[in-house]
């Protein structure tokens, strides 16, 4: 990582070729493919990394690496297994990506294979995952990857071509024994828990009884198995818990799946066993357990890693994180039956909060700590693992349980509930969070736990006695280390937040970037947070610029605390870090963890040390920090989405100063947030084939005045339309986009923005739809454009083959939406390989099906079934005129209908500051170029265009 050194630090060796090579300038030309994709390969490659002391840039481009025998003693191949039949096997996705990320490396090469939700395995590019989710390639795999004719040739394949494997399948066939079992027949080896205890804490009910004998505290609980239950007896579980067999609360859930899926709140023994009934039908699992609803208390998860050595077991937990649900503001219902959710697991809003360590007594820390790791030993688990529970104050309602169990305190109870036993592992999961507090960064954690695992493998064992595995040599990441002694170091600063609707996109593309540039080793980046004061309101109106942005303020933010789901839980730690109560806590929980995990592993020759080390956040106001970034010469890469970040004064004040920043420049960046300016500026160019769409642009406060009937026949007789598409005037990303049918849908829309709910549920309106996630505070200006009707795109498994899928489009329209990357120099931007983008539910794109991994579908490159190269090549040259007239520079997102025969875009939105997340289709659209372009060369081109900016 470019804030931790590397002793193999290639640009400081005197025969390095790349050493303090500048990165050459890429020319771009909408008419060379070829060059354009071998120049950013070319300038990508020249600059070594340093997380690991790899040329990421080669090692990614050449999937098929080969090894040779005598390289075989140095390079411990590695082959990593996602996908699955669950409902997570697209959050599996995520995983390997994060694992291929963090310990792909010289001495480490990895293969990537997938399983799909029909058990049939393939071996994939690492480029396949990137995509967003299972469904991009689902229906391609024939075609594009390895088959193998049955899971028994597939591990015969393991056998003989990679040392161990990581698997990354969460729920079914990973955490069950399934996929274990497998590898365990044909003695390959694998990092975590063996099969037959994989089985065991896999299933909740069995894990419960399991635990309850090794003398835990456990929730009651009433097992309903298939269609055998008997009403009576559950009517008598809830006499016995004493609860009202009518209205008892209880928590209704698979026994066997993962990630909160399939779990609900029911009252009652008839409305549990419906959604019992519910949870079998839909084929979830044929178990499914009902448990008593923890009233009061507070749920918490902790990772385990073993740093023992062979198979003596040895244990420690890391600080536990507390996860808080929240309920922010007068317009958000608190929900009676809130539970952690799959949404609120994955997709990031203000919906929850997690505090790590937990603000439970210390007492309580050190009970969960001991807890977890005698659990651990006792259900025989290998390598890592996350356990879930819940601790209990003393002052809720007590458990009828025994005193001498373990979990009973003076402060509360202590209970363990799921035993994950493939944690998650996308950027900001626990698994990360919690490591890094205790000094491990993300590729030094997972390196750690594969070569933990090769310990077991006598055949392995030369691989984990190398010393220099992950020796570091500290590079700051904090913002007031001076420049001094920093030579050959290129300051970099990625900025994100804000206080729009898509701060918390914005957060997830700031990481990402932060996590991709840090891996170069002439960069020092530093990952910094734009919010506003604590002083100030949060209720700041986002439609109006703050003219001397004297409210706003920069955190520069240690690695720790980038790693979190929202700004406001990454503001909420840095107050936490310099509250000095807080972290003193912290420090000494910090300290009691990184002593037992050196006490084991310093025992190992390839652990080298920790490598994060323990700052504090730095805060500035913004006229600070940019004078800070002047003073230092630093970059800076704007991920800040809507607002100051992409309306052009973050752009303005940068430019004053004289300070390069990536994206286009003020004025493109004023047009292009501004929708209806957008319109203007590309009217003329009709006759190009670039159609514009009619807009009405009306102010909230006169929709709430306004009759509705009278507003809408007014707005359907002007645009000339049945339906209408309703979008905030200066918010993206689908924040607040909804399509309205009638009158009564308009209704609905106008009472949310009356009473400032943060977001609508599903089916609100006379259409289906998915939930609408809405801007806070409420837009001022809205704009009404007709309803633009494109075919469905299904992706169906009835086919021929029941293992295969297939695009179903009718093609009536023959208009289809897509979204387009733009890369390069004013007037001479080279468009990417649009995607079409296929809408799981409702009309509108959600923002899970944009930008949370493991949702949505994207086809990138468009299948010729549907668009032809040629009108493929229209639609790109056209797409490039847009940019150009626009003025854009360095890059940005055009989203547009496109007609599949002439090739004629619809435009619908410019994003200059676009999302950068994991899975945004941005990254499809690089890896989908002649010559594929991966994440970390991808932002490093973007950031070198800085260099070429037309003033």
């Amino acid at each position: 990582m470019a804030s931790l050194g590397c002793a193999s630090n290639l640009s400081l060796l005197p025969n390095n070729p790349c050493r303090n090579r500048p990165s050459p300038s890429l020319h771009l030309s909408s008419n060379s493919l070829s060059g354009f994709t071998q120049k950013l390969v070319t300038a990508a490659s020249c600059t070594k990394t340093v997380g690991v002391g790899v040329t990421r840039a080669t090692a990614q481009v050449a999937d098929a690496v080969l090894v040779d025998k005598e390289d075989k003693s140095r390079v411990l191949r590695v082959g990593v297994i996602c996908g699955g039949p669950s409902a997570e096997r697209g959050i599996s996705l995520n995983s390997a990506r994060s694992v291929l990320d963090h310990i792909q490396g010289e001495d480490l090469h990895v293969s990537c294979y997938y399983i799909d939700a029909h058990f049939n395995a393939f071996a994939i590019s690492s480029a396949q995952v990137y995509s967003n989710t299972p469904s991009d390639f689902d229906f391609k795999l024939e075609s594009l990857a390895q088959g193998f004719q049955s899971l028994s040739e597939f591990a015969e394949h393991l056998a003989g071509s990679v040392d161990i494997v990581f698997p990354v399948i969460h729920g079914r066939f990973g955490e069950d024994g399934g996929i274990q079992e497998l590898l365990e027949k044909y003695n390959v080896p694998f990092v975590g828990t063996g099969s037959k205890e994989c089985r065991q804490a896999f299933d909740k009910y069995d894990a419960s009884v399991g635990l309850s004998k090794h003398g835990f505290v456990t929730v009651p609980s009433f097992l309903v198995q298939g269609s055998e239950v008997n009403p009576d007896e559950l009517s008598e579980w809830f006499a016995g818990n004493h609860l009202d067999p009518n209205t008892g609360k209880v928590v209704v859930k698979p026994a066997r799946a993962g990630s909160s899926i399939g779990v609900t709140v029911a009252y009652g023994v008839n409305d549990s066993l419906t959604k019992a009934n519910e949870i079998i039908s839909q084929g979830i699992d044929d178990r499914v357990l009902v448990e008593l609803f923890l009233e009061g208390g507070s749920e918490f998860t902790a990772i385990v890693l073993d740093v023992g050595h062979g198979f003596d077991c040895q244990p420690v937990v890391l600080l536990p994180t507390e996860v808080e649900l929240q309920f922010q503001g007068s317009g958000d219902v608190r929900e009676k039956d809130a539970i952690f959710n799959y949404r609120r697991k994955y997709l990031p809003t203000q919906q929850v909060a997690y505090h790590t360590p937990p603000r439970f007594p210390i007492k309580i820390i050190q009970s969960i700590r001991e807890g977890a790791s005698l659990l651990f030993q006792r259900l025989g688990l290998r390598d890592f693992a996350r356990i879930d529970g819940w601790f209990l104050p003393s002052s809720t309602k007590a458990l009828s349980s025994s005193q001498d169990k373990f979990g009973m305190t003076e402060f509360g109870t202590v209970l363990f509930t799921d035993i994950n036993l493939i944690s998650g592992m996308e950027q900001t999961s626990f698994l990360f969070q919690q490591a890094s507090k205790v000094g491990f960064s993300h590729s030094n954690i997972l390196r750690s736990i594969i070569h933990r695992a090769c310990l077991r493998f006598p055949e392995l064992a030369t691989y984990s006695s190398k010393s220099g595995q992950l020796q570091k040599k500290s590079k700051s990441s904090k913002l007031n280390d001076t420049s001094e002694g920093r030579q050959g170091f290129r300051k970099v600063f990625v900025i994100f937040g804000g206080d729009t609707s898509e701060r918390q996109v914005s957060l997830m593309s700031g990481t990402n970037v932060w996590l991709n540039l840090q891996g170069f080793d002439d960069l020092d980046v530093t990952p910094c947070l734009l919010a506003r004061s604590i002083d100030h309101s949060s209720t700041t109106d986002s439609d109006k610029t703050d003219p001397n942005v004297s409210s706003i303020e920069v955190w520069s933010l240690p690695y720790s605390l980038v790693l979190r789901h929202t700004t406001e839980e990454v503001l909420d730690a840095c107050m936490e870090a310099i509250e000095p109560a807080r972290a003193a806590l912290t420090s000494h929980l910090r300290n009691q963890v990184m002593n037992e995990l050196t006490e084991g592993l310093m025992k190992h020759g390839w652990f080298t040390g920790f490598d994060i080390a323990d700052e504090l956040p730095v805060r500035y106001s913004l006229k600070e920090w940019i004078q800070f970034a002047k003073e230092v010469e630093a970059t800076v890469f704007i991920a800040v989405h809507g607002g100051i970040g992409e309306d052009g004064t973050l752009q303005s004040l940068l430019g004053a100063e004289g300070i390069p920043y990536t994206g286009p420049g003020v004025t493109a960046s004023k047009i292009c947030m501004d929708k209806v300016a957008t319109s203007l500026a590309l009217d003329h160019l009709r006759d190009e084939g670039v159609l514009t769409i009619n807009k009405d642009v009306k102010k909230k406060e006169d929709l709430l005045k306004m009759p509705i009937l009278q507003t809408w026949n007014d707005l359907i007789s002007k645009l000339q339309c049945e339906t209408l598409c309703i979008k905030p005037a200066r918010d993206g990303c689908s924040t607040g986009v909804a399509r309205l049918c009638c009158a009564d849908d308009l209704a609905v829309y106008t009472k949310a923005l009356d009473d400032c709910l943060l977001r609508i549920p599903p089916n609100s309106f006379s259409k289906a739809h998915g939930m609408i996630e809405m801007p806070n505070p409420p837009p001022e200006l809205l704009i009404f454009e007709p309803f633009v009707e494109t075919d469905e795109i299904v992706l169906s498994s009835k086919t021929v083959s029941e293992n295969s899928q297939r695009l179903l489009w009718k093609g009536h329209s023959r208009w289809v939406e897509v979204t387009v990357g733009v890369i390069g120099k004013r007037g001479s931007m080279h468009s990417l390989s649009p995607s079409i983008t296929v809408k799981e539910t409702g009309d509108i794109l959600s923002l899970e099906e944009k930008f949370q991994g493991g949702t949505g579908i994207n086809l990138t490159p468009p299948p010729v079934s549907i668009i032809s190269n040629e009108a493929l090549g229209r639609c790109k040259q056209r797409i490039e005129l847009i940019a150009n007239t626009l003025q854009l520079e360095g890059f940005s997102r055009i989203d547009a209908f496109v007609n599949v025969d002439s090739g004629e875009v619809l435009i619908i939105e410019v994003n200059t500051v676009p999302g950068m997340t994991p899975s945004t289709v941005l990254i499809h659209q690089a890896l989908a170029e002649q010559l594929p372009i991966y994440p970390h060369q991808f932002f490093r081109t973007l950031l070198d265009l800085t260099s070429e900016r037309v003033v």
